[in-house]
């Protein structure tokens, strides 16, 4: 199982950045597929997961309403598009999936939000 973030950057607030995650090594329509991040001196969290459908579930509060998950399963791909992004949104993005009880992550994406 192989989990390749990309798209994080620099971005003003107020901005929009998508976030990609391309995947390999499982049959990728099969399973959930999770976002998460993590913030200098902060836990994990997890800020969304996209069932196989494509359909997206924020469970962050704090992002509701501005991110959006989504996959192609024809590109193995999940995104995240996040919109307004605030100060506070700064941290590393992960992607992740559990595939037969082992959890698999990437190495994460950097996203900064700062004027």
């Amino acid at each position: 199982v192989q989990l390749v973030e990309s798209g994080g950057g620099l971005v003003q607030p107020g901005g929009s950045l998508r976030l990609s995650c391309a995947a390999s090594g499982f049959t990728f329509s099969r399973y959930v597929m999770r976002w998460y991040r993590q913030a200098p001196g902060k836990e994990r969290e997890l800020v969304a997961f996209i069932i196989s459908t494509g359909d997206s579930i924020n469970v962050a509060d704090s992002v509701k309403g501005r991110f959006t998950g989504s996959r192609d399963n024809a590109k193995n791909t999940v995104y995240l598009q996040m919109n307004r992004l605030k100060p506070e949104d700064t941290a590393v993005y992960y992607c992740n999936v559990q595939v037969q009880g082992t959890n698999y992550w990437g190495k994460g994406t950097l996203v900064t939000v700062s004027a």
